[in-house]
């Protein structure tokens, strides 16, 4: 069976944004999804997140996904770097590694991005990446995403005009990257 674990970002939660649109359209389609909910900005660090996680590692199998979204994204490296489950994909939105020149973010977030990734390792954990970045995102700048990408060995999809894909840049819905998900599983099976 699929599992699908969505992960949030900094400062948010999983009842914002396209995540509970996301786990209804992905559950019509019998793909069992999570969105848990993780410590943020109180208590924000890898290790928390890490604790909080491990009550979905089980969820993980060779035809689980992963979609995380802004600090969600490294996160998810850090997740594919310490299990030994090869998963089926991983979608990434709006995702970074470092500090993106704004401290707001970038305390919170230090423990996720500023550190050395075993991307090899990544690699060998996830078959297939996905990556998703604006052209106008006002928190993560475009060259962060394709360096993002770059590293990971993913082909970025740039959507124009898509801010941080969060409620205030209109994205209640993500039609892109359900197509996108459903493509990979029909193609993967």
């Amino acid at each position: 069976m699929t599992n699908a674990i969505i992960i949030h970002g900094s400062y948010g939660n999983p009842a914002e944004n396209w995540f509970p649109w996301l786990k209804e359209a992905l559950k019509k389609i019998d793909i069992k999804t999570f969105v848990p909910e993780f410590p943020t900005p109180k208590n924000q660090n890898l290790e928390a997140w890490n604790d909080t996680f491990k009550d979905y590692e089980k969820y993980l199998n060779q035809d689980s996904i992963l979609i995380g979204h802004s600090i969600g994204c490294p996160f998810i490296l850090s997740v594919l770097e310490n299990t030994s489950i090869q998963i089926k994909a991983s979608f990434l939105v709006a995702g970074f590694l470092g500090p993106i020149g704004n401290d707001y973010f970038d305390i919170i977030n230090k423990t996720f991005t500023e550190k050395n990734f075993d991307l090899e390792k990544i690699n060998k954990n996830c078959k297939n990446f996905f990556s998703y970045h604006s052209d106008n995102d006002p928190y993560i700048p475009l060259g962060k995403g394709k360096e993002f990408s770059e590293k990971i060995g993913a082909e970025l999809k740039i959507i124009s005009n898509a801010g941080h894909f969060n409620e205030s840049s209109g994205y209640k819905k993500f039609e892109i990257l359900l197509q996108d998900i459903k493509k990979t599983l029909a193609k993967h099976l």
